[in-house]
Formats: structure tokens, C-alpha cells, sequence
């Protein structure tokens, strides 16, 4: 309903006197009459007109059949009759208009204007009169007691003659108007100057002989005047002035034309100067609130502000004033009706007052269910009755709210005071019975079930209702049959939920693809099943139901927890057949729980790492991209050049030995310098200092593997969805080897690239006997597998590494040959080779460059050789006696 509803603009307010406007009233009447006989004679000339408004009225009406919510429609359907002339269809219009919304007060006048205008005689007073009874009850408007007052003088023919009846009936109207706004700071004054007025007009109906009535009625106006006087409004000067003026006509001494006080009694002047200096306070806030131009939202603030203000004075009457000025300008805003009914609860205890306040909040504000709440407690509080608490109870159900729960919260306020009124009334009154509360809860189960499957409220309220079943009504298989339908329902929702669910599951994890059916709630639902059973003492029903449910799967630790929960109850209750019976069903439970545990987490864990790095690897290839892109737009030439020069044949010996060595080179050597004398460069221009790593001995240090690591396809075990990460981390191995002690640090071995365990890890210890001791620990369990344990040697393995190094420098190094490109500019041609050129040479020849590393077997250097362990060249002669002496 709340979308239908359209903010009811603020009621008109006249300027007018309220006893000159009697004119006025009569002349609309007079053209309401004129209108509608002149209709008939002009329907040829308007027939066009007549037909579109036709036309309206009939898309009015079907709108209204459709949607009887629809504020607006309402009030162009009551204009739309209202020119027409259509008087019945207008009186049906707005009866159906305010049985659904409140009227704003301008809807209020103009209704009983018509219907004054189409009075015949007194035979129609009373029912006109009803309309002003109903007009004032919904909005604050001091122009419409105006209108009333004046009715009621113009129309009471009791009134009128000034009867002692009519006078009576008159001041009791006053005396509404002025409890209802006399304190209305900026026009509650009209109503003062209305009520003097009619005072004054008894007193000129009194005759001259009658003395003592007279006096009488000159005290009763005094009086009135004192009282207006020690109000602050906003003409309490002007007031003051037409006192004095009144004043001085009975014969009392007074400077009628000036605003002293002088002549007038202390209480009178203490009371007016209070009562300016408290208007004086609150004109600035008047001011603010009369403010049309701005935005609602910044007038409803300066009334808060004001309201503020008031509500620290403590004056009750006023701040109620000003909540009714507030909540005419504002008559849908949800905060205001809030906070006025609360403030009203807590000052007021007329109960009478306030049950009207949350009958008119909740026509205004029918989509907010708090109110309801609210209002359901205060007629419990004022003693309603029955039939008068259960007629607001349906029509809250009646209303559309925003959430479900507030729905829930109105059926378990119905509960709760039913159960209040039949558990503390002492008999069974007004046809009160605990089946209306079974009634209650069954319509709240079937409405609410499917719309709060899953939630914390539904499983509160059948624990409510399983409780009054057993404790109120005395039925315990009713009770039994609340939690057994709530188990039953909880599973026919799993059930319609395995194909939604389990197709997004299976695609997102394709390893662990298990489906959570029971959620927190339904572990809480067999806990209070079972907390039940106990209370009252059934012990057998209460392991049934461990039986039942040990072996389900809830989320988080709740399985281990209804498990654990067994132990304890047979620990309590149970024999030592039961107790063992407990712990040999629930221990492969348990274990079974554990080992999906440890398997989820790696599970978790490989899909949160293999994201982050697919994001990486992304980065990465989009980096190179771009930097590629750069390099295509800035090089062009160059890219043709090296083009170009791959393109051609070079011929010579020399220049293509060069150009070899030299690519040689580049693809083998340059590289790892250049980056080397980069970095160096770069961390000495920072002035940063290398890291040296740490160095470990691995003399007192244990190897570690088979450690709990990451798996790329972990098994599938049954088992619950469990988000912990936890790995084989440094403060589990040094947990694992606590007992033994002497740990001094923990190195786990990780892969270069993907950065994730590999399952090894050195641990080194203080010294041999620590050392030993976790030694004994080998193919223990870690994180569920069995871990190996060896002592470290480094020596051996630095025998392996020298022995592989030396034969490499033996068959490798000194087989290659390398390669020196003298520093200069790019293209440079002057390329020494040093090394050992072996192609095409003798084996009894030694090749360029071969030194004996062995003292042993050095031999005199024959003549001509040259230093550095190399001969001369040989001659061709030379060559050829080789040969002949070969």
C-alpha cells in the first residue's frame, strides 16, 4: 500500500475573520445550487465538455474498481463529481475515500460546505455537524474549528437565541477548540478572539436590570482575556491592547494606547511578561517552520529541531501541539508517527488519547509495522476488548509491509497477549481459548514458511509455539508435532534445493562438490528438540533424536558440535552400554570429519592460489604487450636496419667468424653481465648495501618430507564445505616438535615459480640431542600424514656437488673456447680470440693455447717458444720431417 499512497498536501488556511466569512460560505453554496440546475439547460452548448468529463469519470471508476488504494485517483474522482454536480455519487466517493485514508483538512471544509449548501432546514444540522466532528479528529486545523464554531452559531437555532443550553453546548465547543489548539503559537489566537466575541454577545443578550448576571458575564470575559494573555502567541501585544480598550469601557482607568502595564493586577503582568518571553524563544523557530519555500525535507528538520526544543521545557501539552502542526504538514512521514506515539506512551497515560493517535497513525502510515505493534499493546494496555483487539489484528495482516519479519512480529504480538490474557486472567474471559493462539501460529507457519525458510525468526517462533504447546496447553505430542513438521519442512526445502544449488557448486569447485543441506537454524532446530525432551525429563526420546541427527551435516563445527553433544548427554544420563554405544558411533564420525577437514582446506586453498596466480601470469602478458607496443612505435628505423642487414650475404672468413662469435656472445654471456652490472650500478646509485642470505651449516639439522602441501587434485570426501586455510606452516612443525624442543629455525622448501610448498623442510636444532629426539618422531602424523624424518648431512652432499663440478670442469670448461669483444663502438670490427682452437688439428698436435697442469710432466720448451706455454708456429719443413720421422 505504501507505494500507492500519495503525500496529502497542507490543509488550506484562510485569512479571513472567522465571523466574516458567513458570506462567503453562503455564495459558494449558492453556486454550487446555480451549477448544478443550470447544468440541464447548457448540456447542448457542453455536450463536447460533458463527454471527456464522462470520459474521465469512467477511467476514474475503473481505475478505483481495480486499485481501491489509489490515493490520488480518489481525490480526482471526488473533483471530477464535484463539477459535475453528481451529489450522491459525491457523498458514496467520499464515505469510500475516508473509510481507507484520512481527509486533509481543506477536504474536510469543502465537504461540509457542499453539504451546508444543500441543506433545506434543521432536519440536515446533525448530519453536517458529524461531518466537522469527523474533519477535526484527523489533522490539526485551526481554520476548521473556525468553520465549525461558526456553523454551529449560525445553524443551533439554541446557539443563536442564546439559550442556556445552546450557551452551554457553544462553550464546551470553545473549550474543545482551545484544548485542541489554543496553543497553536502562530493562529491560535483566531480561536481566543472567537470565544470572547461570543462572550461579549451574551452579555449584550443579558438584560440592563439583571445585575448580577451581567457582572458575572463581565468576570467570565475577564477571565478569558487572563487566560489568552499568559499564552505566548504570536499577537500577545495587540492583545494586551484590546484588553485595556476592553478595560477601560467597564469603567477602569487605563492608557489604552500603550503597552505598559501600569493599572493592570501583578499576577495578570507577571503571567504576560513570562508568556512574551517564551514567545520570544520560540520565534525563530516559527519563523523556520513557516517557511513554504523550503524543500520538506528542510521544514520537516526545523520541526524536529523545534520539537527539540519543546520536549526540553517538559510542557506535554505544547510539545503535543506542536507534534499535531508537525504531522498536519506532514501526515505520511513515518519517523514523525514514531516518535510522537513513543513520546506520548511515555508522558501520557490517558489511554484514550493515545489509542486514538495509533488508530489515526496507522491510517496514515498503514505500511509501517511497528505501529500496528505498537498499537495492538496499547489496546491491551487500555482493556480493550476482544473483538476490538482482534479487528486491528486483521486489518494489519490486511496491510503491505516492507519485510516479511514484520509480518511475524504482528502474529507474535497476537500471540503474546492472548497468552498474557489467558495465563494471568485467572479464568477464561470474553471467549479467550488457547486454540485462537494455536490458530495464530498455524497461519503465521503457513504464510511465513516459505518466505523465511533458512532464518533465525522461523525457528524462534516454533520454539515459541512448541513451548506454549507443552507448558500452556498441556500437549506434549503437539509439541512434538511443531518440531517435526519444522525438521520435515527444513528438508523438503533441501531437497527442491539440490539442482539451484548443486550446478553453481559443482562449476565453481569441480574437486569438492558436496551441498550443504542443513544450515545453521536446522542445527539449532534438533538442539531444541532434544533440550525439550531432556526438560521434561524424556531420556529415551532425547537419544532417539541424537541417533537421528549425529550423522547429518551442518555448516562450520556444528557436526563435530552434535556429536560432542551425544558424549556429554550419555555421560549425564545415559548407562555405560549407552555411553559406549555413543562414543563408538560417533568416533569414525569424528575421524571422518577431520580428514574432510584437512582435505577442504587444501581444496580452498589451491583454488585461492591458482586465481592469484592466473591473475599474475595476466598481469604479466599484458605488461609485455605493452611494452612490445612501445618498442614497435619507437623504432621503426631500426627495425628495418636489422632488417636489412639479416637480409645480405657477407662473404669472408674473418667477418663471418666475427659475426659468429659475437651473436655467440650476445646469446650466452652479455646478458647475465649486463644485468648483473645493472643491478650493481643501480643499488650504488641508491646506495643500497647487497643482501648477504643466511648461511646454514646443517650440522644439527633434521629433513623433513612428506609434509601437508597443496594437492592439484585432492580426493573427494563427503563431508561439509569448511573455509579455514591451514597448512603445514612454521608454527606447526615447531608445534610438532614442542615436545622435544631446542628448534632454533624452520625452513620449508617452496617451488621457485608457483611459490607453493613442496612437501620438504629443514628444521635445525640446538644441538645432537634435541636432534636425536626428533629423530624418534619419524613417520609420525602431521596435519593427517605420516612425516619422514633424516638427519641432514651436508658433507656428503658437498662430495656429491664437488665431484659433478670437477668432472664438468674437466670435460666442459676446458673444451670450450671464448670469446673477448673488445670494448668500442657499435660495429667495431677488431675481435681477439682467445681460448682453444682445436678445429682441424692433428690429435698428436696441441691444439692453440694447451698447458699441462700437471708439474710432473713438464718437458724443456723446445726453441722458439713463445711465453705462455705456447710453440711457435712450425714451418711446412717442419711439418714434413714430423711426418718421415713418424
Amino acid at each position: 500500500m505504501a507505494e500507492n499512497l500519495a503525500p496529502i498536501g497542507p490543509p488550506a488556511r484562510p485569512d479571513q475573520i472567522v465571523n466574516g466569512n458567513e458570506d462567503e460560505t453562503m455564495s459558494e453554496a449558492q453556486n454550487l445550487k446555480n451549477s448544478t440546475d443550470s447544468g440541464a439547460s447548457d448540456s447542448d452548448s457542453d455536450s463536447g465538455d460533458e463527454a471527456a468529463d464522462n470520459l474521465q469519470l469512467q477511467t476514474l471508476e475503473a481505475e478505483l474498481s481495480t486499485n481501491p488504494a489509489n490515493y490520488d485517483a480518489h481525490v480526482q474522482y471526488i473533483k471530477a463529481l464535484r463539477k459535475q454536480g453528481e451529489i450522491e455519487k459525491l457523498r458514496k466517493a467520499r464515505e469510500a475515500m475516508n473509510a481507507l485514508f484520512p481527509l486533509s483538512p481543506a477536504m474536510w471544509q469543502e465537504w461540509a460546505k457542499d453539504e451546508t449548501s444543500l441543506s433545506t432546514g434543521n432536519d440536515s444540522f446533525p448530519a453536517i455537524e458529524k461531518v466537522y466532528e469527523r474533519g477535526v479528529l484527523d489533522y490539526l486545523s485551526v481554520s476548521l474549528w473556525c468553520d465549525y464554531i461558526n456553523f454551529v452559531q449560525e445553524y443551533d437555532p439554541s446557539v443563536r437565541e442564546c439559550s442556556p443550553a445552546g450557551t452551554s453546548k457553544a462553550r464546551n465547543l470553545f473549550e474543545r477548540a482551545l484544548t485542541a489548539a489554543g496553543l497553536h503559537v502562530s493562529e491560535g489566537s483566531k480561536i481566543w478572539v472567537a470565544y470572547i466575541k461570543f462572550e461579549q454577545a451574551v452579555l449584550h443578550a443579558i438584560a440592563e436590570t439583571n445585575i448580577e448576571s451581567r457582572e458575572k458575564q463581565v468576570q467570565r470575559i475577564r477571565n478569558i482575556f487572563h487566560r489568552q494573555l499568559s499564552v505566548p502567541l504570536a499577537d500577545l501585544k495587540q492583545t494586551l491592547l484590546t484588553y485595556k480598550a476592553w478595560e477601560a469601557e467597564q469603567g477602569t482607568i487605563l492608557d489604552v494606547h500603550s503597552s505598559n502595564l501600569d493599572g493592570i493586577s501583578s499576577h495578570v503582568a507577571s503571567a504576560y511578561q513570562k508568556a512574551l518571553e517564551m514567545f520570544n524563544a520560540r520565534a525563530n523557530f516559527e519563523e523556520q517552520v513557516s517557511k513554504q519555500d523550503l524543500p520538506d525535507s528542510d521544514r520537516l528538520q526545523q520541526f524536529m529541531n523545534y520539537l527539540s526544543f519543546e520536549q526540553s521545557t517538559g510542557d506535554p501539552a505544547r510539545v503535543q501541539i506542536l507534534y499535531e502542526r508537525a504531522i498536519t504538514e506532514f501526515p505520511i512521514s513515518t519517523e514523525l508517527w514514531l516518535e510522537y506515539t513513543r513520546y506520548l506512551d511515555k508522558t501520557l497515560k490517558a489511554t484514550r488519547i493515545v489509542r486514538n493517535l495509533y488508530h489515526r497513525a496507522s491510517r496514515n502510515c498503514s505500511w509501517v509495522g511497528e505501529l500496528w505493534v505498537q498499537y495492538l499493546l496499547s489496546l491491551e494496555r487500555g482493556h480493550a476488548s476482544e473483538k476490538e483487539i482482534s479487528d486491528v489484528y486483521e486489518k494489519a495482516l490486511q496491510c503491505t509491509f516492507s519485510s516479511f519479519d514484520e509480518y511475524l512480529n504482528i502474529f507474535l504480538t497476537r500471540v503474546d497477549g492472548l497468552r498474557r490474557r489467558i495465563s494471568f486472567a485467572g479464568e477464561v474471559t470474553d471467549g479467550l481459548d488457547y486454540a485462537l493462539i494455536r490458530d495464530t501460529f498455524q497461519r503465521a507457519s503457513g504464510y511465513l514458511s516459505q518466505q523465511l525458510k533458512n532464518t533465525e525468526s522461523l525457528l524462534q517462533m516454533h520454539r515459541y509455539w512448541a513451548r506454549l504447546e507443552s507448558n500452556l496447553a498441556n500437549d506434549f505430542v503437539a509439541a512434538r508435532g511443531v518440531w517435526e513438521s519444522l525438521l520435515k519442512s527444513r528438508l523438503r526445502i533441501s531437497a527442491n534445493s539440490i539442482c539451484k544449488i548443486g550446478i553453481v557448486l559443482i562449476s565453481v569447485f569441480p574437486y569438492n562438490c558436496y551441498l550443504i543441506f542443513c544450515s545453521g537454524s536446522m542445527l539449532e532446530a534438533w538442539q531444541g528438540y532434544i533440550a525439550m525432551e531432556i526438560e521434561k525429563g524424556h531420556i529415551n526420546e532425547a537419544r532417539s533424536l541424537y541417533r537421528r541427527c549425529y550423522s547429518k551435516r551442518f555448516p562450520g563445527m556444528g557436526s563435530e558440535d552434535i556429536c560432542h553433544s551425544w558424549i556429554r548427554f550419555e555421560r549425564e544420563f545415559g548407562t555405560l552400554e549407552d555411553f559406549d554405544h555413543a562414543v563408538q558411533k560417533v568416533t569414525p564420525r569424528l575421524e571422518e570429519l577431520r580428514l574432510f577437514r584437512l582435505h577442504q582446506e587444501s581444496t580452498t586453498v589451491v583454488a585461492f592460489a591458482d586465481q592469484k596466480e592466473n591473475a599474475l601470469n595476466k598481469n604479466a602478458r599484458e605488461k609485455r604487450k605493452a611494452v612490445s607496443e612501445v618498442i614497435d612505435e619507437q623504432y621503426p628505423a631500426k627495425r628495418q636496419k636489422d632488417t636489412s642487414q639479416k637480409s645480405k650475404k657477407v662473404f669472408g672468413k674473418d667477418k663471418a667468424q666475427v659475426k659468429s662469435s659475437v651473436e655467440t656472445n650476445k646469446m650466452e654471456n652479455p646478458t647475465v653481465q649486463a644485468s648483473k652490472t645493472d643491478s650493481a650500478s643501480d643499488n650504488k646509485a641508491k646506495g643500497l648495501k647487497p643482501e648477504i642470505s643466511k648461511q646454514y651449516n646443517d650440522q644439527c639439522t633434521a629433513f623433513l618430507s612428506n609434509l601437508s602441501m597443496l594437492s592439484a587434485s585432492p580426493p573427494i570426501l563427503l563431508g561439509l564445505l569448511y573455509w579455514l586455510l591451514h597448512l603445514a606452516t612454521d608454527e606447526d612443525l615447531r608445534n610438532f616438535f614442542s615436545d622435544n624442543g631446542g628448534v632454533e629455525s624452520i625452513r620449508i622448501l617452496k617451488d621457485k615459480y608457483t611459490k607453493k610448498s613442496r612437501g620438504l623442510a629443514y628444521v635445525d636444532f640446538s644441538d645432537d640431542a634435541h636432534l636425536s629426539a626428533a629423530l624418534e618422531k619419524n613417520r609420525q602424523l602431521l596435519l593427517g600424514k605420516r612425516v619422514s624424518i633424516a638427519r641432514s648431512d651436508p658433507k656428503q652432499s658437498k662430495k656429491r656437488g664437488s665431484a659433478g663440478h670437477g668432472t664438468s670442469t674437466e670435460h666442459g670448461h676446458d673444451s670450450k673456447a671464448s670469446v673477448h669483444i673488445s670494448e668500442g663502438t657499435r660495429g667495431d670490427d677488431n675481435v681477439q680470440l682467445k681460448g682453444k682452437n682445436t678445429f682441424a688439428v692433428p690429435r698428436n698436435v696441441r691444439p692453440l693455447g694447451w698447458t699441462s697442469k700437471d708439474k710432473s710432466t713438464l718437458k724443456p720448451k723446445p726453441e722458439g717458444a713463445v711465453e705462455g706455454g705456447d710453440e711457435a708456429p712450425k714451418s711446412n719443413d717442419e711439418f714434413r720431417k714430423m711426418l718421415f720421422k713418424s
